[in-house]
């Protein structure tokens, strides 16, 4: 590799990390000051669930579709685009008046297909101008910009509205939107050479990738895996706090500390993870150990009592979010790699659909059998189940 070729590649990155965070902060921005939204607003701070719901509804459509739009005006145009999407959203959202269930749900999608079409612009990107033998690690840095995301907004966001308000803040977040988004223009005419202006726009473009998908047997294998592993480790994020104070009797503050963690655990994993499968060359492997650890660590926990202690708690949820959040720079660098020449973008974005299903369905699985009379105790082997047929499909060769 050139030093020309090693700039463009780190410029790449940088680039899209900005992004990915940048984006992961704006989906995260809502739920982090649902309490003050909703006494602003005269609602309930349940609708919280419905907006997240809404907002990966958008990111559904957006992955799905995107691919098309790759091809037609570049990844980084296309991501320039969905951070402006992202910022138009939240600042809807800060000029709605009382009430305004409608503004807030169409203001969700908008967000979510902003967020959605992000990582497959930035695989196609990462695919271009990455070395084979380190795509596994750089995709998993550029993976971390989504929990980097969520703990900034966790750090910035609380702060920034007692001070200005929510309605203040949010409309920050818009402008710096417009920053991000402008500071990738001088890598756009470089890394989108490959634009084709004319690429028409059809429903066969669209449903292409898909079928690629599903007619390619490794990315049929990954996609599948992805949807598991995806359900597991947003049941996992969502709960575990709920879990912890309700089952286990720890103050908010206790297990709010587990949350982050775990949350910790899942960055220092994706690197850690995108590391060792490069290294060793074997990220099926790798793939399955990282199954195989979060069924563990879900089998655990599902046997967790009141009398445990915080340190092996603590312990064995870092490592669950080492696991279970960790997986995804490995799985999309996997997928980008088999991708057809070229369309590493619109394929992840097609594969996208079906991670994006695992996240909509897992935890309202994990809660209504959390609900029954097998309690967290089904839900968490339930989340064991779904880690270990990650793990049978990571070894699958055919």
């Amino acid at each position: 590799m050139t030093r020309a070729d090693a700039n463009l590649a780190l410029w790449s990155l940088t680039a899209t990390f900005a992004i990915q965070i940048y984006t992961s902060f704006v989906g995260t921005a809502a739920a982090v000051l649902a309490p003050e939204l909703a006494r602003d607003l005269d609602i309930t701070p349940k609708w919280i669930g419905v907006f997240i719901g809404l907002v990966y509804v958008g990111a559904m459509l957006a992955s799905l579709g995107c691919g098309t739009f790759i091809r037609r005006q570049g990844a980084i145009r296309l991501s320039q685009v969905c951070v402006l999407i992202c910022a138009a959203g939240i600042g809807a959202m800060a000029v709605m008046p009382a009430h305004a269930i409608g503004i807030a749900a169409a203001a969700a999608v908008v967000i979510g297909i902003g967020y959605g079409a992000i990582t497959p612009a930035s695989s196609h990107v990462l695919a271009k101008t990455t070395p084979a033998h380190r795509m596994s690690l750089v995709f998993s840095i550029k993976q971390t910009g989504v929990p980097a995301g969520v703990a900034l907004g966790g750090l910035l966001l609380p702060g920034l509205a007692l001070a200005f308000g929510w309605r203040a803040t949010f409309i920050g977040v818009a402008i710096a939107g417009l920053l991000v988004a402008a500071s990738a223009q001088p890598i756009r005419e470089t890394l989108d050479d490959d634009r084709q202006a004319r690429t028409p726009f059809t429903f066969a473009a669209i449903s292409e990738p898909l079928a690629i998908v599903m007619r390619t047997p490794v990315l049929r294998r990954l996609a599948t895996l992805s949807f598991a592993y995806a359900a597991v480790q947003v049941s996992l994020t969502s709960f575990i706090v709920v879990y912890l104070t309700e089952i286990l009797h720890w103050t908010l503050i206790s297990a709010g500390l587990v949350l982050t963690l775990t949350m910790f655990g899942g960055t220092v994993g994706r690197i850690g993870w995108g590391a060792c499968a490069d290294h060793t060359r074997a990220p099926g492997a790798v793939l399955a150990l990282i199954g195989a650890l979060a069924a563990v660590c879900a089998l655990i926990l599902a046997f967790a009592g009141p009398g445990w202690s915080f340190a092996v708690v603590a312990l064995v949820s870092f490592v669950f979010g080492a696991t279970a959040i960790g997986w995804n720079g490995v799985e999309l660098a996997e997928v980008a790699r088999n991708a057809p020449p070229g369309k590493a973008g619109a394929v992840t974005g097609a594969s996208g659909v079906i991670t994006f299903s695992g996240v909509v369905v897992g935890p309202p699985a994990f809660a209504a059998i959390a609900g029954t009379t097998a309690g967290y105790m089904g839900a968490f082997v339930l989340l064991a189940a779904l880690a270990v047929a990650g793990v049978v499909l990571s070894l699958r060769k055919t």
